[in-house]
């Protein structure tokens, strides 16, 4: 896959957006397909995945429990963030 596709959980992405996930979807549907911007032929067939992958990205992000994720980022959070990085590095 490609090695430019972002990590969108915890702790490298404090807060996900619809428009992350869409644009992940997107990229993902793009790769598999080949397609950039399918024909019009193809093009009911490309949202639709892009739909199905974005939902399951919600899922699975909504879903995933990150060990030794601190609460919503700020002041004294941003400060323990590197712990936290190498802490869900070991978790792999």
């Amino acid at each position: 896959m490609c090695r430019s596709i972002k990590t969108l959980r915890e702790p490298y992405t404090p807060e996900v957006t619809d428009t992350d996930v869409q644009a992940a979807a997107l990229q993902y549907v793009r790769k598999i397909s080949g397609f950039r911007a399918p024909a019009a032929h193809n093009a009911a067939a490309f949202d639709a995945a892009v739909a199905a992958v974005a939902e399951a990205t919600r899922t699975l992000l909504d879903q995933l429990v990150v060990r030794g994720a601190t609460a919503p980022r700020g002041g004294q959070a941003a400060a323990s963030a590197g712990a936290t990085v190498s802490g869900a590095h070991r978790e792999r």
